[in-house]
């Protein structure tokens, strides 16, 4: 087994992707701009909210140290494919050696393994520690290649996926991992096989005649049993996968408890399947002298699919492990369903679309006396009184700013020092890994 992961180092990492400004503000309270390295991550350098965001965190660190061209040359990098190269050039970033590549064919939700985790992880954890994280899913993906079929975990789990959706017409699936280290791995699976495979047609272009694509959903630990479980045991059946590990990230014992706390999670983790499986009869309930009138409302028809993988410990290996198996069970639904799990087309209509909103907007706050018209007349009557109260509220905020604060940036007040902060040291560890 790969070494215990080192101690974070003194960086604070912080994701912003939501172009939200309150998410902006959030992500920026309490940064010192020169200490504060900006990694943008973005494909194409194209996608118009990171590239927002990207903008506005460029701004904040011109504000603080003023706005000169070396203050992004030496507190911004990215990480984007090698297509792009002009792009992160034209934004101000040094392309010579805080350019972090990826090949144009890797998709973001494929993509950890990439610069797109290299990067934030080594600067956190050191290179050795994301290391761990490639191993653990080239054994993967030695496995997926080398496997039987009737031993090979990712095919079997395609399969099984492909049953149920298309033949039993279960439409949804959670992600249980039994591990708060793993708190955001059912958002990533999420992302990774309904944006993969939510599809209507074959890769030839054929309208599809079958069910496909899973809604997928989920939450770590105990959390879920006491938010959607109701729905898991006693609503329509949706298909589970557990995930626990046998040793736990932290031990604790609690003074006069018989089990760890791990022990009690794991005794959900196994419990809970059971439960699905198995169900409860309103014979049963009778023997334990249930009255009658509440037989109905506690029987557990049962026979509800799931499947349960218990790894050794959450480590940076086993992570790599269960990235790369989620990656490989989406392409092999993928190849049975014949379609084309690496392109994302659905997501394009939104964008012209909220461009086509963004024109409308420009041209109200330009001329707002005259109303919007735009394609259909549900949204000409939302952005109407959108443009209408935001334009009440814009001005009630700035005569309360006049009247109780001094001019400030939302996140602070300016400092402009008298030279900029060089992160010589950073860039250099950047460059060698």
């Amino acid at each position: 087994p790969p070494p215990p992961p080192p101690r974070a180092r003194r960086y604070t990492l912080r994701f912003l992707s939501n172009v939200d400004p309150v998410d902006v503000e959030r992500t920026c309270s309490e940064l010192d701009p020169e200490e504060t390295l900006v990694i943008v991550i973005s494909k194409t350098f194209t996608t118009a909210e990171t590239m927002l965001n990207a903008r506005t965190m460029r701004q904040w660190l011109w504000d603080f140290m003023g706005d000169d061209p070396e203050v992004v040359r030496k507190h911004v990098v990215a990480c984007a494919s090698v297509s792009a190269a002009a792009r992160v050039e034209e934004f101000g970033i040094d392309t010579g050696a805080y350019f972090f590549r990826f090949w144009d064919w890797v998709g973001g939700r494929y993509s950890v393994c990439s610069a797109v985790g290299a990067v934030p992880i080594s600067l956190i954890y050191g290179f050795d520690l994301f290391s761990q994280v490639l191993r653990g899913a080239n054994s993967m993906d030695r496995h997926f290649i080398e496997a039987p079929t009737l031993r090979n975990i990712p095919m079997l789990m395609g399969l099984i996926g492909v049953w149920n959706m298309s033949f039993l017409k279960y439409n949804m699936r959670t992600t249980l991992p039994y591990a708060e280290a793993l708190l955001k791995l059912p958002a990533h699976i999420q992302q990774l096989d309904m944006e993969s495979n939510g599809k209507h047609v074959t890769r030839g272009g054929q309208e599809v005649d079958y069910p496909v694509g899973e809604v997928d959903f989920g939450e770590p630990g105990t959390n879920g049993q006491h938010s959607f479980f109701q729905l898991l045991h006693m609503g329509q059946p949706v298909p589970c996968d557990f995930i626990g590990f046998v040793t736990s990230q932290k031990d604790m014992t609690v003074d006069g408890e018989k089990l760890s706390s791990h022990d009690e999670l794991m005794s959900n983790f196994f419990a809970q399947p059971d439960a699905l499986a198995n169900g409860k009869s309103a014979d049963a309930l009778r023997k334990e002298g249930v009255p009658e009138w509440l037989i109905p409302h506690r029987t557990f028809h049962g026979n509800r699919p799931s499947m349960s993988l218990l790894l050794p410990k959450a480590t940076a290996y086993t992570v790599g492990q269960i990235i790369a198996l989620y990656e490989h069970r989406t392409a092999v639904q993928g190849f049975v369903w014949d379609l084309n799990s690496f392109d994302q087309w659905g997501v394009e209509l939104g964008k012209k679309l909220a461009g086509d909103v963004k024109s409308h907007l420009q041209n109200a706050r330009g001329n707002p006396d005259k109303p919007i018209e735009a394609e259909n007349p549900s949204t000409t009557r939302l952005l109407n009184y959108y443009v209408e109260n935001s334009k009440q509220n814009e001005e009630k905020e700035r005569e309360f700013r006049r009247r109780w604060f001094q001019p400030q940036w939302p996140f602070g007040k300016k400092k402009v020092p008298p030279a900029v902060n060089d992160l010589r040291d950073v860039g250099t560890t950047l460059k060698r890994k």
